[in-house]
């Protein structure tokens, strides 16, 4: 527990698959054929068939929503499913969680089929993180949607689960504890991240930073002087 773990490799190497494979508990059952154990034992049939006791929560690239409830009337009832005891403290923590993953303020009022990408997926992962409580949490691509991965990384590390990301975002494989490389299907290697992966990170935070800077402006409509464009470039030099 408290492990971040990435699956990485090239696209159609079979990372979606696999953590599909995982939430459902594969048991030869589907296109991979693939058989899910948990201690090299045969996973409970209860894990599957009762959702109370299914351990995982998967936070897939594709979300729609059926229903258009405000986002506070949405947290609740998950939490009164849940048997939570204060309410409305849960959501008050799951909306900061998930603001501070989007750069797009999420407030109680918003319908959740007004969300965008990124604000539909940072609402999903503090719900399941925090409401849902998951002690295995799945990931698929975060980094598509707009989410502040180090700010992600840094608040999900708080949490003592298991956090499993398909990524093609070099830092977020590289600060996790451990990366399984896929190719035609199949796990091919694992990697431990060393010292000096975490230190390649840590220059890598630098470049993220600024780039994320440079989003920033252009959203909030400014131009990109030469200035601006030198200024951030001789900051990300000083870094070094």
């Amino acid at each position: 527990m408290g492990d971040i773990i990435s699956i990485v490799g090239p696209t159609g190497c079979g990372k979606t698959t696999l953590i599909n494979d995982i939430e459902l508990f594969a048991t030869k059952n589907t296109p991979s054929e693939r058989t899910i154990l948990i201690n090299d034992e045969p996973v409970p049939e209860d894990f599957t068939f009762d959702p109370s006791k299914h351990p995982i929560a998967l936070i897939s690239q594709h979300t729609n929503f059926l229903s258009d409830l405000p986002v506070g009337d949405f947290l609740r009832i998950h939490a009164k499913v849940r048997g939570a005891d204060n309410v409305d403290t849960i959501i008050e923590e799951t909306l900061d969680f998930a603001n501070q993953l989007t750069g797009e303020s999420i407030n109680r009022l918003t319908g959740m089929t007004e969300l965008s990408g990124g604000q539909t997926r940072s609402l999903l992962i503090a719900d399941a993180v925090i409401i849902g409580n998951s002690p295995i949490i799945l990931l698929d691509e975060i980094e598509n949607a707009g989410i502040h991965r180090t700010k992600a990384l840094e608040l999900l590390k708080k949490y003592d689960k298991i956090f499993v990301f398909v990524t093609h975002d070099s830092r977020i494989a590289l600060l996790s504890d451990f990366r399984i490389i896929m190719k035609n299907g199949s796990m091919e290697k694992m990697i431990i991240t060393g010292p000096e992966e975490r230190r390649a990170a840590m220059e890598l935070k630098k470049i993220d930073d600024v780039m994320l800077e440079f989003r920033r402006l252009i959203r909030a409509g400014e131009e990109i002087t030469d200035e601006i464009f030198n200024s951030q470039i001789k900051n990300l030099a000083y870094s070094n």
